[in-house]
């Protein structure tokens, strides 16, 4: 079954990753702004990386017949050096507009400071302004649900950004409610250690139904699997699930909220 990976930071994994991920069925991916393990001491740093977002990974990846998007921005990890976040902030413009450029994200909290949600608003000000959609990243706490619900109601309070053009992601059992409540996509990511696991993943399905969500790896420098997506639809098929219903969760509902984005460009596999 084909699928699309919509969070992965390829540009932590190793070339074969892509060949693994395309022999499994990968036929696209989108690769948010991430904190790489440490902390960016300058806005040149950030040019540098979004250049290697935007130019080197989608051509290494197109070695593997795979499709690469990405998404723009600085992570909540950094987001206490408000400083550099804004110089980042009035940066991304310069970028926003290049091929495959999905929007803003991942944007969010991180610790649910205060520092963070001065941050939080001001990309989602940007977000507004150049109308892109907007890749929210939830804590990884044991108060997630607390930083959850500060993220919906800071984007509750701006009447120009319509949910349905926002992804929060990385949703759990006590999470998902929020987003999809709001009107919001939303995503799970399956960590071998944290987050979801595929047959959590599935449940959270059997409960909520398949409606505006879906499914990532978020690979990357820590402990994860590039092909966590695989092993979510190896688990649907155990369960007995139609192929329509997994196709629709790992391959059409990326698609339908991704072509919201006038950049989008995406070839359907042969």
């Amino acid at each position: 079954m084909y699928f699309i990976d919509p969070h992965v930071h390829m540009v932590s994994r190793v070339t074969d990753d892509y060949e693994r991920m395309a022999r499994m069925g990968c036929v696209a991916m989108s690769e948010p702004a991430f904190w790489a393990g440490f902390d960016r001491g300058s806005v040149d740093g950030f040019r540098d990386y979004f250049k290697q977002l935007i130019e080197f990974e989608p051509r290494r990846a197109s070695w593997s017949g795979i499709q690469h998007y990405t998404w723009l921005c600085i992570n909540a990890k950094e987001a206490e050096n408000v400083e550099l976040s804004r110089e980042v902030i009035k940066m991304i413009p310069e970028f926003i507009e290049r091929t495959g450029v999905l929007g803003v994200g991942e944007i969010g909290l991180n610790k649910n400071t205060k520092n963070e949600s001065t941050i939080f608003r001001e990309h989602l000000e940007l977000a507004a302004k150049l109308k892109e959609l907007v890749l929210i990243h939830t804590p990884h706490l044991q108060d997630k649900y607390k930083g959850t619900r500060m993220i919906i109601d800071m984007l509750q309070e701006r009447s120009d950004l319509p949910p349905e053009r926002v992804l929060v992601d990385h949703v759990e059992e006590h999470t998902v409610r929020l987003a999809l409540e709001g009107g919001f996509w939303c995503a799970m990511t399956l960590y071998p250690t944290t987050k979801c696991t595929p047959a959590r993943a599935a449940d959270i399905i059997e409960r909520y139904g398949d409606e505006r969500i879906m499914v990532n790896s978020a690979g990357d420098w820590g402990p994860s699997n590039p092909l966590a997506v695989p092993d979510f639809i190896q688990e649907m098929r155990k369960r007995g699930h139609s192929e329509a219903k997994i196709r629709k969760i790992v391959y059409d509902n990326p698609l339908q909220f991704y072509r919201q984005c006038r950049r989008f460009s995406f070839k359907p596999p042969a």
